[in-house]
């Protein structure tokens, strides 16, 4: 029969667990080893989380996923992470590129993919705000004049 941990043993198991995870992030962040020739004189560049950024990468990922036969393409437009804005830029883009590469193979359907997400993206400042589902909330409950 297993006994049950006493609270003072459960808060330093606790406690081990968080300094774990300390170490861990830390060691992760500092790239491991001040040694490794990746961070020798390297500073990590900052992550772009716009939501440009977002859009070209969430289309350019699925639009090649799409065009190569993934086992994950037919996945629907929110499982994917994408408002209906992304997923009509990403259909049309997928249809170029499935002309593309047609013409000219594989890689340079995956460039159009890449080059197209980009430009539609900036275009759309990142295509997030046209979730039919979606309503600004004076649209809602509007109360007339």
């Amino acid at each position: 029969m297993r006994r049950k941990a006493t609270p003072r043993a459960r808060r330093s198991r606790s406690r081990a667990a968080a300094l774990t995870t300390v170490l861990l992030t830390a060691a992760l962040g500092a790239g491991c080893s001040s040694n490794s020739p990746s961070a020798a004189g390297s500073t990590p560049s900052p992550v772009d989380t716009s939501p440009v950024s977002a859009c070209t990468k969430l289309i350019s990922y699925w639009a090649k996923e799409t065009i190569t036969g993934s086992k994950w393409a037919g996945l629907d437009w929110e499982q994917k992470g994408l408002s209906n804005q992304q997923y009509e830029i990403m259909d049309a883009i997928i249809k170029n590129a499935r002309a593309e590469q047609k013409q000219h193979g594989l890689p340079a359907a995956k460039a159009l993919i890449d080059r197209q997400s980009k430009d539609r993206c900036t275009a759309e400042n990142g295509a997030t705000w046209s979730s039919d589902n979606w309503r600004p909330p004076s649209e809602q409950h509007s109360t007339g004049p």
